[in-house]
């Protein structure tokens, strides 16, 4: 087996397990979010939930093979070198992923207050008072 056989075994390795346990992390806590906003629809905030995850899954595996592609492993120092780019772009991509679903949970959850605030019946009338004249 090649140096760079070992590079791609191990970073799909890594890369799989990285995806698999932010996503997981995200479901539990971006479940408590859209419990929230979809208080009286709990199956709908358990759906939006599956499909972030989906669409996460869909979209940083797809990114994670796309780097696999290329690399030079001729030497232990350019498989090292070859691996920490890849995982470092591949990290990029999942913290890039990860503020997308905050803003995504942010904005549905101002969505959610914002139609959930009422507004506020007349509670009197102001006085008129008689426009000062002026002659």
């Amino acid at each position: 087996m090649d140096n760079l056989s070992i590079v791609y075994a191990v970073y799909a390795l890594v890369s799989l397990g990285l995806t698999v346990q932010l996503a997981r992390l995200l479901s539990k806590s971006g479940r408590v979010f859209l419990e929230d906003v979809f208080k009286d629809q709990p199956d709908l905030a358990s759906a939006v939930n599956r499909l972030l995850v989906v669409g996460f899954y869909l979209v940083n595996f797809g990114y994670a093979c796309l780097l696999l592609e290329g690399g030079a492993a001729y030497t232990v120092r350019d498989s090292i070198e070859t691996l920490a780019a890849k995982l470092g772009w591949l990290l990029l991509s999942l913290a890039a992923m990860h503020f997308m679903n905050m803003f995504v949970f942010h904005v549905v959850r101002r969505r959610a207050l914002r139609s959930a605030s009422l507004p506020v019946a007349p509670q009197g009338h102001l006085p008129t008072h008689a426009a000062p004249s002026l002659a």
